[in-house]
């Protein structure tokens, strides 16, 4: 009886661990991109989808895979800087449109000067967007 029990509630925390890792997603800032707002090292806990995304908040999202980084789908921390329908920044001199179009969106780090971006690779498909944060944890100070 005492093993069955052990048993059912091992499953129900596997369960419940699996559903958790459906919805949320524990990201590490790495960079100076988001500076001030996250330091490296800083965590992010992201709600996956783009349900809740509005202009300024904080999302992850996945940059096309670039076999030049060697990398297959590195994730960024950036901010919402404009939705589709939204007017263009005027951060973003060079894009045609005076709207973002319907499946893009503009993604801005707070750090111009380390920040690989909007600024440099136009509008991201917003199917690139992971999730919006929804909690930050500063990393320990040494």
């Amino acid at each position: 009886m005492i093993a069955a029990l052990a048993a059912a509630t091992v499953v129900a925390l596997a369960a419940a661990v699996l559903s958790l890792r459906r919805s949320y997603l524990l990201v590490t800032v790495e960079g100076a991109s988001m500076l001030p707002t996250l330091r490296p090292g800083d965590r992010v806990l992201v709600r996956r989808g783009t349900a809740a995304l509005r202009p300024g908040c904080l999302v992850v999202a996945g940059w096309p895979p670039d076999p030049a980084r060697g990398d297959g789908d590195p994730l960024m921390v950036k901010r919402v800087a404009a939705l589709p329908g939204d007017p263009v920044p005027a951060t973003l001199p060079e894009i045609a449109d005076t709207a973002v179009p319907a499946g893009r969106v503009a993604l801005l780090g707070d750090n111009p000067a380390a920040s690989s971006d909007s600024r440099q690779h136009g509008l991201f498909a917003l199917a690139d967007v992971r999730g919006v944060v929804v909690r930050h944890f500063t990393a320990a100070q040494g």
